[in-house]
């Protein structure tokens, strides 16, 4: 039997993975005949030997074939013949993170030949009911605007979101979560060309703020997510500026923030070409904005593009 299991999410890939890798020794001895193959140097005849072989107790193999796609010479023998594979009692589970090209035939014949599964990001609804239920399994419950504000954070890379999701279920032991607990607790992701769209906006530069900003959005970012990241470094540049106008020493910088290093440095670097006054001004703009798009009275697009123009 043949399973294939494949895809970008590569936080659910691996679930599964040990699920079926935990199933199997539940029912074979504790996995005495698992076995692990990185495909990227497998032989072809040593596979089929493997299998050809009777195992011991005569009891069915679990065989892991990690990443043979960049193996053309296994590809090739394997597609000539595989009937061997598709009649085996054992189970040969190829195994594949990412992206795989629809032109490849040995992912075509995978799909029609095979148990498999795909695992693409979550996104909308989904994501949200993949997130109730891991802070379900904490008997923790989340406010849906808390939820919101989480997945603004940090997207949809679920190992992450577990990460935080743990350490928030472990600082609120009893209520609703709410978005002051995530608030608190968790630290948005920054993307590089957030950095540079700043940059441009403190030059001046209104064209090349939008060029990067309708970047992220044909890379299918959600514009309220590159809203609240453009407040997040904001909101790191007043704190720093504040910082070190009162003559904090740079090496306390990250103790007093809880910043990494290297947007201490870059929003340092930012803080600089700005006023206090200036700051606050923008970052006021910046709340207006996004409370008009909660309330529905703007698109989010629209106020990304006139936080640009405006500044």
């Amino acid at each position: 039997m043949i399973i294939f299991l494949f895809g970008s999410d590569t936080y659910r890939l691996h679930q599964k993975l040990r699920e079926i890798i935990e199933k199997y020794k539940k029912t074979s001895q504790g996995g005495l005949n698992l076995k692990f193959y990185e495909g990227k140097n497998l032989n072809f005849k040593e596979l089929l030997e493997e299998i050809r072989q009777n195992s011991m107790f005569n009891k069915r193999k679990l065989l892991i074939l990690q990443d043979v796609f960049n193996n053309s010479s296994f590809k090739e023998k394997f597609l000539k013949n595989h009937q061997p594979f598709i009649e085996s009692k054992d189970i040969i589970l190829f195994y594949k993170e990412g992206e795989i090209s629809q032109k490849d035939g040995f992912f075509n014949f995978l799909k029609k030949k095979s148990k498999f599964q795909e695992f693409k990001p979550l996104e909308g609804r989904e994501l949200k009911r993949w997130v109730q239920k891991e802070f379900e399994k904490y008997k923790t419950r989340i406010k849906d605007s808390a939820l919101e504000r989480l997945i603004t954070y940090i997207g949809n890379d679920l190992w992450q979101l577990s990460n935080e999701i743990k350490k928030i279920a472990s600082y609120k032991k009893e209520g609703v979560i709410g978005e002051r607990e995530v608030e608190l607790l968790v630290t948005p992701k920054i993307e590089i060309n957030i950095f540079q769209t700043i940059d441009s906006l403190a030059s001046k530069d209104k064209k090349r703020a939008l060029k990067l900003l309708h970047q992220h959005l044909e890379k299918g970012e959600h514009p309220l997510y590159l809203l609240s990241m453009i407040n997040f470094q904001f909101r790191n540049l007043l704190i720093i500026k504040d910082l070190v106008e009162r003559n904090v020493p740079f090496y306390l910088l990250s103790q007093k923030t809880g910043l990494p290093h290297y947007v201490i440095r870059k929003s340092l670097s930012q803080s600089q070409k700005f006023t206090m006054e200036r700051l606050k001004s923008i970052y006021r703009k910046i709340l207006q904005l996004e409370l008009k798009v909660k309330k529905g009275k703007i698109s989010s697009t629209l106020a990304l593009e006139s936080l640009v123009v405006e500044i």
